[in-house]
């Protein structure tokens, strides 16, 4: 995996007013407001697998994703990995570091080929003083991310294995031709990341649906079938 700082985009030009719109921390500025916070942003394009940020860094940006998707995890020393999230263009990480000078609470990697709009903080906080109802947006989305963090926790202490793998499949499906399809290719090991559990037992698990008809699974995706057992 490759950890990169700074990397001169292989795309020039970015259309920025029509991606920032579609962000909801900026979903209440008008164009010249757009326009100001894409003056003070710099721009980066990193390749797949990419470290952008490291757990504990001291870093002062937001990360605004225009284009591409990344993983954002914890992991400890032995390279236990558990994923928090996963987000794409429209997005945004590195809120935290705007607020407060702690480090890093989480790491962030490309999964894919992606492009940033990068605003530190002093640039976003000249922004915010003339621009106030930010902070209104930013309060707001943090609340949402609490709300989401609280269900996650939830669900991984008081559902079972089996419980936080449906969980996941069915949040991530989408309905094609009256079948439920997971259309993001997930690696076994990526579930278990995912769900904090062992990629021996998401295995397990997956065959015996897979056996019992219950879902489908080959390289591009994963349809549900029927509807899951409450149970295992």
């Amino acid at each position: 995996m490759l950890r990169l700082r700074h990397i001169v985009p292989d795309d020039a030009t970015f259309i920025i007013d029509s991606m920032l719109e579609k962000v909801s921390l900026f979903s209440g500025l008008n164009t010249q407001q757009l326009a100001e916070i894409e003056r003070h942003a710099v721009f980066r394009t990193y390749p797949r697998n990419t470290i952008i940020l490291y757990e504990g860094d001291i870093s002062d940006s937001l990360y605004v994703i225009l284009s591409g998707r990344v993983k954002i995890y914890l992991n400890d020393e032995s390279g236990k990995e558990v994923t928090i999230n996963h987000q794409s263009a429209g997005e945004y990480f590195g809120e935290l570091s705007l607020i407060d000078d702690s480090g890093r609470s989480a790491s962030v990697i490309t999964v894919e080929k992606s492009a940033f709009a990068i605003v530190s903080k002093p640039a976003f906080r000249r922004v915010l003083s003339e621009n106030p109802e930010i902070a209104i947006y930013l309060l707001e989305d943090l609340a949402q991310r609490v709300r989401d963090l609280t269900g996650n926790v939830k669900n991984l202490a008081l559902s079972d294995v089996y419980g936080r793998l449906c969980k996941l499949l069915l949040s991530l499906a989408v309905e094609r031709d009256g079948v439920l399809v997971v259309e993001e290719h997930l690696t076994q090991q990526e579930i278990a990341n995912r769900i904090g559990a062992s990629r021996e037992m998401v295995s397990r698990i997956l065959k015996d649906l897979v056996n019992g008809g219950y879902i489908a699974v080959d390289h591009k995706h994963t349809s549900i079938l029927k509807h899951l057992p409450q149970r295992y």
